[in-house]
């Protein structure tokens, strides 16, 4: 004859049969904390050197500084060697340099990093015309380039795309002193969309500051302040630089 159940071993079986379940249902659960989870902080790889500036001190000393206050992982290098390897690892090149690059691979990977899905920005020297033998970058990746700048001084930069991430929490007008580069739009280049000018105050001609490089399938950014302390610790700045990084990683801000 089979033994009636106790009210206590009745309990103790749903008990079993709880854990036995909660078992079997953490697996799942799993994949939803992790989907939950905040992505990983984007790494920048920071590419500087050559003349005219202090990249040590202001595209690695003082940009890593502005980057990991924002939660940024960040690593400079000025030697182009360790340029190529270091790319690997990195999920946004940022080119700042105006020392050669002549390396057909190293110039083949930068090119594959705006066609890859990485995100891909241009500060202050790197959007100089620095490479006769190289015409591509500028005509392709910056949409042109600089040949001149204004006397160092004081000027004053407008946005003109307040919508676009990239300008999120900037001022709609900011002073500081730096190089007003004379940007020259290639009009056979990548078209671009500007995002904030500034007016040469002594000709009235007004050129762009920053700008999206509107290249099919990568976000590109260019933004040509930058020469010393007076923009590396302009808080506009260093908003602008933040938002590229997030921008282009795809990151929310």
């Amino acid at each position: 004859m089979m033994k009636r159940k106790t009210p206590l071993s009745l309990s103790f079986g749903i008990l079993c049969a709880l854990l036995i379940f909660a078992g079997c249902a953490q697996p799942d659960a799993a994949p939803e904390a992790a989907n939950g989870a905040q992505a990983d902080p984007a790494h920048v790889l920071i590419v500087g050197g050559g003349s005219s500036h202090d990249f040590d001190r202001w595209f690695n000393e003082a940009t890593v500084a502005t980057l990991e206050s924002a939660g940024v992982r960040a690593s400079y290098t000025d030697v182009p060697e360790q340029v190529l390897p270091a790319l690997a690892e990195a999920d946004i090149l940022y080119l700042t340099n105006n020392q050669p690059l002549p390396d057909s691979a190293l110039r083949a990977a930068i090119f594959n990093v705006a066609e890859s899905g990485k995100g891909l920005m241009i500060g202050h020297a790197g959007a100089w015309y620095n490479w006769a033998d190289w015409p591509e970058y500028n005509k392709t990746l910056v949409g042109g380039g600089t040949r001149s700048h204004r006397h160092y001084g004081e000027f004053t930069v407008t946005v003109v795309d307040t919508t676009h991430p990239v300008m999120e929490g900037v001022p709609s007008t900011f002073t500081l002193a730096d190089e007003l580069y004379r940007f020259e739009q290639d009009p056979e280049g990548t078209p671009i969309k500007v995002l904030a000018t500034a007016e040469e105050v002594e000709t009235g001609e007004v050129y762009p500051i920053v700008w999206e490089v509107l290249y099919p399938g990568g976000r590109i950014v260019v933004n040509t302040l930058g020469h010393d302390e007076a923009a590396h610790t302009h808080p506009a700045y260093q908003r602008i630089l933040q938002n590229s990084v997030r921008w282009v990683s795809g990151q929310s801000l």
